[in-house]
């Protein structure tokens, strides 16, 4: 391996692999295409080990969602962690806020956890409406 590939996958071992969503996911949630998608990387193991597990199977960082390397590209996941996109945006301080969400009432609690599902939720049951 020479020094470029070597470089190369020390980037994906931290930062992942870019992720093309497939056309007919962003025909049927164009928002999607607002965020930048990477599969694996650091980001997904971090945030398993924070709640006891080998990884999550999304996190939002910035405008960047990392999924875990063998997680499905399901709509409900992948329009949660946009919300968490949306929150980044919109809240000051988010990645301070939701920790102490999450220690003062529990991941599950977490009133931006709970809004990113409520927001999967919302689209899904809207979107179904439509076919």
């Amino acid at each position: 391996m020479d020094a470029r590939g070597a470089v190369g996958s020390w980037a994906a071992f931290f930062w992942g692999e870019p992720l093309e969503l497939p056309p007919e996911l962003l025909r049927a949630y164009p928002m999607l295409a607002q965020a930048q998608w990477r599969r694996g990387g650091l980001p997904p193991r971090v945030g398993g080990w924070c709640l006891g597990r080998g990884t999550v199977a999304g996190i939002a960082l910035g405008r960047t969602v990392f999924l875990a390397p063998h997680c499905a590209l399901d709509p409900w996941l992948l329009l949660h962690e946009f919300a968490h996109v949306r929150q980044f945006a919109e809240v000051k301080a988010f990645p301070f806020r939701y920790l102490w969400q999450s220690l003062r009432h529990g991941y599950r609690a977490n009133r931006f956890e709970q809004d990113a599902n409520n927001f999967a939720t919302r689209i899904l049951a809207e979107r179904s409406s439509y076919l």
